[in-house]
C-alpha cells in the first residue's frame, strides 16, 4: 500500500496534498468548484477537494465534463472535472469533444494507476491500452504526471493551456502513487497572445472605407470582446450574423442584429448583397452555411486566434490572426468615424424581422412557449439546450439571448449532454434561474443526474419535451428514407420520475396553461420539471427536418 502522509504542508516548505494544490490551482484562476465521480484511483485528490472546496458529485464522467464546460461557459472562468482512469476517463472522452468544439475552459484531471505497472498490461484494474493516446485526440493538450516534481510545473501549464486563446479543454493524468505524494505549485507564466500587425489593420481599414453594404459575422472567438465588436457594428452600419456560439456578443433585442439566421431564406440574400464580411472568431460551420454552399462576399476579412481556421472554409481577402479584442480594438480607430448607409441599414433590420416571422409561424403552438420562457427568464440567466426539436427549431435561433456568458449548448451536435450543462450553469449562477430544453431522448442519457440535480438542489428550471423518441432523427427519416428505425422509444411516466428524485413537477398539454405553470415554476426557486407532452401540446406548422445534405 502507499505510505499516506498527514494532510498539512511539510513545515517550512510550500509543498502539500495534491489534492489541495489543485485547489489552491484553481484559486488563482478564479475557480471554487469540481466537479466528478469518485473512484479508488482519485480517492486522495477527492478527499482533499471535500474538505476544502465545493465538490459536486455526478453520476458519469461525461457529466462531470459537461458540468465543468457549462460552469467555465457562464462564468468565464477554468471548469475543473476529475475522472477515475480506464472506462472513467473513456467515459469522459465525448463530452471533452464537446469542450474542444467549443472551445471550452476545462481542465480534466484523471487518475491513472501506478506508475510501476504503466504500459506492462498485465491487467490492472483500470489499466486501459494508450489512454494518453485517447486523451490526446479529444484534448488541446494531454500529458501525464511522472514524478511528484513534475506534477506541480505540469498543473499550472495545464491550466494555462486551458485558457490560452485558442482555448480548449485540457486532460492530466496523475498516477495514484504519485496522487499520495506532496507537490510544490510554482509561479504561474503568462503565455503571450501573438500580436497583431499595424499593416493588417492599415489594409483592413481600407478595405472597410470602401464598403457600403458591410455584414460582420460573430463566433465563439468574439466573447469576451463585446464592447468591441459591438463599437465597431454601430460605427459600419453592418449587418451582424453570429454562429450558434457567437449568440449574444451583441444583445440580440438590437433590430442590427440578424442572429443565427445566415442560412435562413432571408439571412443568405441579405449576405449575398453585402459587400464586405467580416468574420470575427467563426469556423463557419456546416450546418451554419448550408454545408459550405452559402455564398459570401467577395472581400472578405477574417479574425481568428488560430492561424489554420483563416480561409479554411472560405476565401479570405484579408487574414487577420490574434484575439477578437485585440483586432478589433485596433480597427476601430483605424477605421475613424464614417456615415452609415441608412437605406442598408432598414434592409437588414426588415431581413432580421422577417426571418424571425418565419419561424415563429412555423413553430405554431410553440410560439407561446418560446414567449413565456423569454419574459419570466431574468436576462442574465444561462439559456442551456440540449439537441432537441424544440432547440433546433426556436430555441438556437428566435429566442433572443441578451448576454454571451448565458448562451449554452452542445457545440458539435451531440445529444445527451444538456442536464449536465444545466447542473454546470445553475451552479456557476445560483442566485438567478438557468432554463434548459431537453427531449425525452436527450434526458434518457443522462437520467441520472436527476440524482445530482436533487443532491445539489439549483434554481434549475427544465422544460422537458416529450415526443415519444429522437424527434430531429424521425423527421429526417419520414422525409427521407422509407422507414423509422431506433427513433421511436419507449419513454418512462416523467411525473413518477420526478416526484421519485422528490423534484417539483408540472405538465403543459395545451397552451393555454403556459403563461401560468412557467411563472410558477420560476417562481420556486429550485430544480423543476416541466413536461410538454408533444402530442397533446399540438404540432408545429413547418415540421423540423435537420439540415443536412443527403446524396439521394
Amino acid at each position: 500500500m502507499y505510505a499516506v502522509e498527514p494532510h498539512v504542508m511539510f513545515e517550512g516548505s510550500d509543498r502539500e496534498d495534491v489534492g489541495d494544490a489543485l485547489v489552491r490551482l484553481a484559486e488563482r484562476f478564479g475557480t471554487d468548484t469540481f466537479f466528478g465521480v469518485v473512484s479508488i484511483h482519485n480517492q486522495p485528490i477527492i478527499d482533499r477537494l471535500a474538505a476544502s472546496a465545493r465538490y459536486v458529485p455526478v453520476r458519469h464522467e461525461a457529466s462531470a465534463i459537461n458540468a465543468a464546460d457549462a460552469y467555465s461557459r457562464v462564468t468565464g472562468k477554468l471548469g475543473v472535472a476529475i475522472t477515475s482512469t480506464g472506462t472513467g476517463a473513456g467515459n469522459a472522452a465525448g463530452s471533452l469533444i464537446e469542450a474542444h468544439t467549443a472551445g471550452s475552459q476545462v481542465l480534466h484531471i484523471t487518475g491513472q494507476i501506478e506508475t510501476a505497472f504503466l504500459g506492462q498490461g498485465r491487467g490492472v484494474i483500470h489499466e486501459t491500452k494508450n489512454q494518453l493516446g485517447m486523451l490526446e485526440s479529444v484534448s488541446k493538450f494531454a500529458a501525464t504526471a511522472s514524478t511528484t516534481e513534475e506534477l506541480g510545473t505540469l498543473l499550472i501549464e495545464a491550466a494555462q493551456q486551458a485558457i490560452a486563446p485558442p482555448s480548449g479543454p485540457v486532460s492530466i493524468e496523475i498516477p495514484i502513487d504519485i496522487q499520495y505524494g506532496k507537490v510544490s505549485l510554482p509561479a504561474e507564466s503568462n503565455i503571450p497572445s501573438p500580436p497583431i500587425l499595424e499593416d493588417e489593420i492599415e489594409t483592413a481599414a481600407d478595405l472597410i472605407a470602401d464598403s457600403q453594404q458591410p455584414a460582420i459575422w460573430i463566433g465563439g472567438g468574439a466573447v469576451g470582446s463585446e464592447v468591441e465588436v459591438r463599437q465597431l457594428a454601430e460605427r459600419l452600419g453592418a449587418a451582424v450574423f453570429t454562429s450558434a456560439a457567437g449568440r449574444g456578443v451583441i444583445d440580440e433585442r438590437e433590430d442590427f442584429v440578424i442572429g443565427n439566421f445566415a442560412s435562413s431564406e432571408q439571412g443568405a440574400s441579405l449576405l449575398a448583397e453585402a459587400d464586405l464580411l467580416i468574420s470575427i472568431g467563426t469556423h463557419h460551420r456546416s450546418n451554419e452555411t448550408k454545408h459550405y454552399q452559402l455564398k459570401f462576399p467577395e472581400r472578405h476579412i477574417q479574425i481568428d486566434i488560430d492561424p489554420r481556421a483563416i480561409a479554411r472554409s472560405y476565401p479570405v481577402t484579408l487574414g487577420i490572426i490574434g484575439t477578437a479584442k485585440a483586432a478589433v480594438s485596433g480597427l476601430i480607430p483605424a477605421i475613424g468615424e464614417r456615415s452609415v448607409n441608412t437605406v442598408w441599414l432598414e434592409t437588414v433590420k426588415a431581413s432580421g424581422r422577417a426571418a424571425r416571422q418565419k419561424i415563429a409561424n412555423d413553430i405554431g403552438p410553440y410560439l407561446a412557449l418560446c414567449d413565456s420562457l423569454r419574459k419570466h427568464l431574468p436576462g442574465p440567466s444561462p439559456f442551456v439546450r440540449d439537441v432537441t426539436i424544440a432547440a433546433s427549431s426556436w430555441g438556437n435561433r428566435l429566442f433572443p439571448i441578451y448576454d454571451a456568458s448565458t448562451n449554452v449548448n452542445p457545440r458539435g451536435g451531440g445529444i445527451g449532454q444538456g442536464l449536465a450543462m444545466g447542473l454546470g450553469a445553475a451552479i456557476a449562477r445560483p442566485d438567478l434561474p438557468t432554463l434548459l430544453l431537453v427531449g425525452d431522448g436527450g434526458l434518457a442519457l443522462q437520467t441520472g443526474e436527476l440524482g445530482s440535480i436533487a443532491q445539489e438542489n439549483p434554481w434549475l428550471v427544465t422544460v422537458l419535451f416529450n415526443d415519444g423518441g429522437y424527434g430531429v432523427l424521425r423527421n429526417l427519416q419520414d422525409q427521407h428514407f422509407d422507414r423509422r428505425a431506433g427513433v421511436d422509444l419507449v419513454t418512462p411516466d416523467f411525473e413518477l420520475l420526478a416526484r421519485s428524485f422528490e423534484i417539483d413537477y408540472y405538465l403543459i398539454a395545451d397552451s393555454d396553461d403556459v403563461d401560468r405553470v412557467v411563472s410558477e415554476a420560476f417562481s420556486l426557486g429550485r430544480p423543476v420539471i416541466i413536461e410538454v407532452d408533444c402530442n397533446d401540446f399540438g404540432t408545429m406548422n413547418s415540421p423540423f427536418v435537420p439540415p443536412i445534405p443527403l446524396p439521394i
